[in-house]
């Protein structure tokens, strides 16, 4: 059994406005399933496939309230390619942001309502990803972290070092998974969750036991009764598992 990594989760004051700045900034469409709930994701892409992890946004009554410590790097291919990347965001409505990088070759930006996000300069590693580089989870111990987060998913371990863990899907394509050690306490928070879900025909409620027997513990967000399960990692961070697909 494994689950994969499917869409990364933004709890939003207006779905529609953000799930648009999403999907113009990354080049991407953008559909609907339902009232208050925006799908971001590659022009006709077949969801769910390991070569893209998507966005859902969300509309929440306060998102101020969620604090997540999940945001996504953007990759570029050429010093011209990450002006545009830079520029584009702006012009949608996006900041820069200082969350106490200082000087880096990145540069740190915030959406329309404040999710943190980086447009990293041209690197090698990043060069087949599409144009999410990473999905990066801050913690402070990335070697435990990457043994919960490789057993629990069908991702396979790319380096793993005491700084930071890097794992990306089985089938070598899309986004990585980073765990990035932070030793500060945390002055920016996101509203960026992850999304898993289990393969067609495997059991939605024994995942969730295996991810308890992992290290997995029950996360209460307000979700009521829902098809999903909420969970928090080994050091807090919520995940949901969704219903097979």
């Amino acid at each position: 059994m494994a689950l994969r990594l499917v869409q990364v989760n933004f709890k939003a004051r207006d779905d529609s406005a953000l799930g648009r700045f999403w999907a113009e900034a990354l080049g991407w469409s953008v559909s609907s399933e339902g009232p208050g709930v925006t799908n971001v994701e590659p022009v006709d892409f077949a969801w769910p496939d390991p070569s893209a992890v998507c966005v859902d946004v969300v509309t929440v009554p306060d998102p101020e309230t969620v604090r997540y410590r999940a945001h996504l790097d953007l990759a570029t291919t050429s010093a011209a390619h990450k002006a545009e990347l830079v520029a584009r965001p702006l012009e949608l409505g996006a900041t820069p942001a200082d969350v106490g990088q200082g000087d880096v070759p990145w540069t740190v930006l915030a959406d329309p309502e404040g999710n943190v996000f980086c447009v990293l300069e041209p690197r090698p590693i990043y060069q087949d990803t599409g144009p999410i580089a990473t999905v990066v989870v801050n913690c402070t111990d990335p070697r435990a972290m990457a043994r919960f987060w490789g057993e629990a998913t069908d991702w396979t371990l790319d380096e793993v070092n005491d700084d930071h863990a890097r794992l990306r899907s089985a089938k070598g394509v899309g986004p990585y998974l980073e765990l990035l050690r932070t030793t500060n306490e945390e002055t920016v928070w996101n509203r960026v969750h992850l999304d898993l879900m289990p393969y067609p025909g495997d059991d939605q409620a024994a995942e969730v036991a295996r991810l308890r027997a992992l290290g997995a513990t029950d996360a209460d967000v307000g979700q009521g009764d829902v098809p999903w399960v909420c969970l928090a990692d080994p050091e807090g961070n919520e995940f949901c598992v969704l219903t097979p697909g």
